[in-house]
């Protein structure tokens, strides 16, 4: 153990001030000489060891009545590496506007409040810690270390596993590793939120993957520049939130990932841009939501996304959108929602739902989704039909139907369009009615120029043009017109022979689009 004897005048200050918890600042005052990132030149009169720090944490006399020991230091380069892994710290540590020569360590650590607000770190590793209190790494700057047995690659801020009981402040912080992990915490485990916001930036990837965040996570305006070796710059997969604020002006450069995310509130990107990959030649995923839950999920983005958005089993109540909410592709298959509110200009929202303006943006919407799959259609007529806007429904069902048309082999796709011309698939059954009466019409101008033959002279009732037409139609039952008279005019045999086969398939058309019909309902 360090004796009083072998420390330097801003150590044994330091070490005056511990067990009253005053603060030592060696600031000069002078701004251009208390430049944290010019650190690495501050001189003797501003240094002190970590090995003087860890002393104090892990054993110095630290009773003094009526206050609280704590390390506070201000303004200082720390040489040295600070390891505190594995320790039981029971005193709070604040170390602002410092320099540190080496990576910190609390790797294993049970700590209490820790603060290196302002201050530049190569590196904290601070993987299965328990913090009771709050973690804040405010306008810090921490620059990507070695590799760890929990992070295989460059990481900047590591707190796979952690236990933090308080909130963790990033605000302003810039954690630095390109092509590693700016951030490694999967499995985290927070009481209060994580605050990574007023021009948060990270260099690599974000990884919260499976951490409980019961308070929010909150990215406003942050900037996430990826370059991680999976290509995301978010990645929350299995993650558990009460709200995901992703908002104002948050940009990701890389993909956005929440597989199996759930929020017991809002997931919001009002106002982000998401930029995709880099390089990307658009096919790459700007977003993946995949069996997201939340109850809302805010699609308003300030432009369109460079990439493919995937809602592929999402489940959200309500889903908000604006005119740049839909990129080019889109895959929606599972994607299940109670409502869809559209932003306008002026900010009002209301629900986009009627008219054909609606079902319009809502099969472009769905026909941006490669391939062919029937839930996003039945998705949206059900949404239309919880509404009260029947025919909407009708018109999404009838368009899903026409889809899968082009999917069939070539006998199915002639059987397809005879249903869509004849009865509109049985989502337009008074199609039938219209083939009726043209025919109807056709059949009896044509058979009143001339008089048949009849079968039996003598019997029966007067040829009736109307009835003979609509007894040839009709291919159940007998008017008693067709069997008593015959042609001797070929053109208008043919034209007999032809109602009739045409009666037939009008009415099996009817009968297949009325079972399609019933058995949907």
């Amino acid at each position: 153990m360090l004796s009083y004897d072998e420390l330097t005048t801003p150590e044994r200050d330091l070490w005056d001030a511990f067990p009253e918890g005053r603060r030592v600042d060696l600031r000069t005052g002078t701004p251009e000489e208390d430049r944290v990132l010019d650190g690495g030149r501050w001189g003797p009169e501003r240094t002190v060891r970590a090995a003087v720090i860890a002393t104090l944490l892990l054993g110095a006399p630290s009773e003094h009545p009526g206050v609280v020991a704590r390390l506070r230091l201000t303004g200082a380069r720390i040489s040295g590496r600070l390891d505190l892994a594995g320790a039981e710290l029971t005193h709070s540590l604040w170390l602002e506007s410092c320099w540190f020569d080496e990576p910190v360590s609390l790797l294993g650590a049970s700590t209490r409040t820790l603060v290196f607000t302002g201050s530049r770190i190569p590196g904290v590793e601070a993987d299965s810690a328990r913090v009771e209190g709050s973690l804040s790494l405010r306008h810090a700057v921490v620059e990507g270390g070695a590799p760890t047995p929990f992070s295989p690659v460059t990481t900047a801020l590591a707190l796979t596993d952690a236990r933090v009981s308080g909130a963790l402040l990033l605000n302003g912080a810039r954690l630095l590793a390109p092509g590693g992990w700016a951030l490694s915490a999967g499995g985290l485990a927070m009481e209060g939120g994580v605050f990574c916001r007023n021009g948060f930036v990270a260099q690599g990837e974000v990884r919260l993957v499976g951490a409980q965040l019961p308070g929010t996570l909150a990215m406003q305006g942050a900037r996430l520049e990826g370059g991680g070796p999976s290509g995301a710059a978010l990645v929350l997969d299995n993650a558990r939130a009460s709200s995901l604020k992703l908002s104002e002006g948050f940009t990701a450069h890389g993909t956005v990932r929440l597989r199996g995310a759930q929020a017991t509130d809002d997931v919001t990107f009002d106002g982000s841009v998401l930029s995709g990959p880099a390089g990307d030649d658009g096919d790459a995923p700007a977003l993946v939501a995949t069996h997201l839950q939340a109850v809302d999920l805010d699609l308003t983005f300030a432009r369109p996304p460079a990439g493919t958005l995937d809602l592929r089993g999402a489940q959200v109540a309500y889903l908000h959108e604006n005119e740049h909410s839909w990129p080019e592709r889109v895959r929606l298959d599972g994607l299940v929602y109670g409502s869809v509110m559209t932003a306008e200009a002026d900010g009002e929202r209301h629900e986009a739902v009627g008219g054909r303006g609606s079902v319009a943006r809502r099969l472009a919407w769905i026909r941006s989704s490669p391939g062919y799959s029937p839930q996003p259609y039945e998705q949206v007529a059900a949404w239309y039909r919880k509404a009260g806007h029947d025919d909407d429904a009708r018109r999404v069902l009838l368009a899903k139907q026409r889809h899968r048309r082009r999917t069939l082999p070539l006998a199915s796709r002639a059987w397809g369009h005879l249903l869509d011309v004849t009865v509109g698939y049985g989502y337009r059954p008074w199609l039938a009615g219209v083939w009726l009466l043209a025919l109807t019409l056709l059949g009896t101008l044509s058979f009143r120029t001339t008089t048949p033959k009849p079968v039996k002279p003598g019997e029966g009732a007067p040829f009736q043009p109307l009835v003979y037409t609509l007894d040839l139609l009709v291919p159940i039952g007998g008017l008693g017109q067709r069997t008593a008279w015959y042609w001797t005019d070929g053109a208008l045999q043919g034209l007999a022979y032809l109602l009739i086969a045409l009666g037939w398939v009008l009415t099996t058309a009817v009968i297949a689009g009325v079972t399609r019909t019933l058995q949907r309902n």
